[in-house]
């Protein structure tokens, strides 16, 4: 039975933007599908948000679609040097050194980290990235380096700024046409 982790990014929550939606929407599908809580604080370290996924780790395997939004896909990006799964769907991929964004300097620990771009492309055969074209914290080139450095499809739709409420996304029907497409049909 497939499974899916949603995570999300830096003060944020499981309750927030579309996450709800797509859990719930997964779930009428057959897919066990779990939102951890991540913590945002001060001096925060990585090893913060791996001890807020550890009960989560369990359910990490070759059936299990990874889908993070912002900070969250930097985090994801660690858990896939360590272990493969089916598929993963990255969306406004804050990753990397990002000097402009206002919230780097909380994020730094997690997203300005080194990448072993080899082993995440070889634990997971599937990536798509969902970018847009006026994300004020991680910038399209984010996405579009992103893909490149995973040979991954990348989706840039216009105006869709960070996929968050504000941005009006409380639903995101076309990630999850792309989930079933892709994890649950097994098509490309």
């Amino acid at each position: 039975m497939p499974i899916a982790l949603i995570v999300h990014g830096i003060y944020g929550n499981p309750e927030e933007n579309w996450f709800p939606w797509l859990k719930g929407a997964l779930e009428k599908l057959g897919v066990n599908t779990y939102i951890p809580f991540f913590p945002t604080k001060e001096n925060l370290k990585p090893e913060d948000w791996w001890e807020a996924f550890a009960p989560y780790e369990k359910y990490i395997g070759p059936d299990t679609i990874l889908i993070g939004h912002s900070l969250g896909v930097a985090f994801l990006l660690k858990v896939l040097e360590k272990h493969a799964v089916k598929a993963s769907f990255f969306v406004a991929s804050a990753w990397g050194d990002m000097p402009y964004n206002k919230y780097q300097p909380v994020m730094a620990p997690i997203a300005d980290q080194v990448f072993d771009w080899k082993h995440i492309r070889k634990h997971c055969p599937h990536v798509e990235i969902f970018h847009s074209d006026n994300d004020p914290y991680p910038r399209l080139e984010r996405g579009e380096t992103l893909a490149k450095n995973l040979g991954a499809k990348l989706t840039v739709i216009r105006g869709a700024g960070h996929f968050n409420k504000d941005a009006g996304y409380t639903t995101f029907p076309l990630l999850l046409e792309r989930i079933m497409t892709i994890c649950l049909h097994n098509k490309k």
